[in-house]
């Protein structure tokens, strides 16, 4: 029994001991509590930029700097070259004109190839051996075609008739002659034909242009600018036209090539108002004319006609007003006259300047308009050419309807 209680204790024994080691071999295999990882994980800053040579070295903790908290150096600019002044816009060269003498020469040829047709046409009828009364409807239709007008066509178509009678044998030279002499009463007024542009005064000429919308007006301005330029005087224009869009610039550039100032205003501005300031401008630079371009207007618009009136007026609070020259387009033909009736009606009418009157136009309505008006026409327009525009010679322009 001893035996066997001798046993038991020694295994109770053994077992503890063998217990007390593998309790102590697990102790020795855990981590230290400073290398434990933690529940939450923390951030650590990158490491050191790796560096080179004698900085190789442990990288160290740091304190990092955003780029928002970096000085930067500031890189110093360039210096700039002095700035050149800017080249002043160079003045428009002043234009001389042609003498009013040499531009007639010159018309007068350009008249004689584009309005021969007339001439030659009842010419070429008066030449027959027998004048039957048809031929002479043929004349009648050949004037009237002319828009010579139906009154001085029926009294010219008379007195040719009366002298081809008396006259009998009829040679080329000596109908050339009768038709010459017959066209040349027709066209011929005791009127002044030059413009006035000298008044006596000690205030300047003024001059107005009226006319429909189309007809030219302020292109019939800056010529006739040039062409009292060219004869001495010194111009002032008034841009009074402030409906139509660069009415005023294209005036003004017209003045610039002549060396003739503008007086001008805000566009759809008072045009009465630019036209007093144009002669109040003319009268402080003792210029010798004003020259003042007007809107076309219509000439069945009461409202736009009275407004002409109203520019009149108030012109002439300033000076008198020594010319009204109203632009007809010869194209027009009979429609003309009815223009020049209403513009007489508002406006005292002085002159006629015919626009356009080249191969398309019918040289009749210098007749039909001076009888219609009891104004003569001062001048006429012959081109688009700057120097295109001369005064109306009556002898001129006859030799130039009937040819050589």
């Amino acid at each position: 029994m001893e035996i066997v209680i001798l046993a038991v204790v020694i295994a109770v024994v053994l077992v503890g001991a063998v217990s007390a080691l593998v309790v102590g071999g697990r102790r020795k295999k855990q981590l230290p509590p400073a290398e434990r990882p933690s529940a939450t994980p923390t951030i650590t800053t990158p490491p050191a930029e790796p560096r080179v040579g004698d900085e190789a070295e442990t990288p160290r903790d740091e304190s990092r700097r955003t780029i928002e908290e970096v000085d930067l150096p500031t890189a110093e600019a360039p210096e700039a070259p002095p700035a050149e002044a800017e080249p002043a816009p160079a003045a428009p060269e002043v234009e001389v004109p042609e003498p009013t003498e040499g531009r007639l020469v010159r018309l007068r040829a350009r008249l004689a190839r584009s309005q021969n047709a007339l001439g030659k046409g009842l010419l070429t009828l008066l030449s027959r051996e027998h004048l039957d009364e048809d031929t002479w409807e043929e004349i009648e239709d050949t004037l009237l075609t002319a828009d010579v007008g139906v009154v001085p066509t029926q009294e010219l178509v008379e007195r040719l008739r009366e002298r081809v009678r008396v006259l009998g044998t009829r040679t080329p030279q000596e109908l050339r002659t009768l038709l010459r002499e017959e066209l040349l009463k027709l066209v011929s007024t005791d009127a002044p034909r030059a413009v006035k542009t000298d008044n006596g005064l000690e205030t300047p000429a003024v001059v107005m242009v009226v006319g429909v919308n189309g007809t030219g007006k302020t292109t019939t301005t800056g010529k006739l600018a040039r062409v009292l330029v060219a004869d001495g005087k010194s111009v002032v224009l008034g841009a009074a036209d402030t409906f139509r869009a660069a009415a005023a610039d294209q005036l003004q550039t017209w003045g610039e090539r002549v060396g003739a100032r503008t007086v001008r205003g805000p566009e759809g501005g008072d045009p009465a108002s630019i036209a007093f300031d144009a002669v109040k401008k003319g009268i402080a630079e003792h210029a010798d004319v004003v020259l003042i371009d007007t809107a076309g207007r219509l000439h069945t618009k009461a409202g736009l006609m009275d407004e002409l009136g109203k520019v009149k007026r108030v012109v002439e609070k300033q000076a008198p007003l020594d010319e009204v020259l109203l632009v007809l387009d010869a194209t027009t033909g009979q429609n003309g006259l009815v223009q020049a009736r209403v513009f007489a009606e508002v406006v005292n009418i002085t002159g006629i300047v015919l626009t356009k009157l080249d191969g398309t136009a019918k040289g009749g309505i210098v007749m039909a308009v001076q009888r219609e008006l009891g104004v003569p026409v001062k001048l006429i327009g012959l081109g688009e050419g700057p120097d295109d525009l001369a005064p109306f010679d009556p002898e001129a322009f006859v030799d130039a309807l009937i040819g050589d």
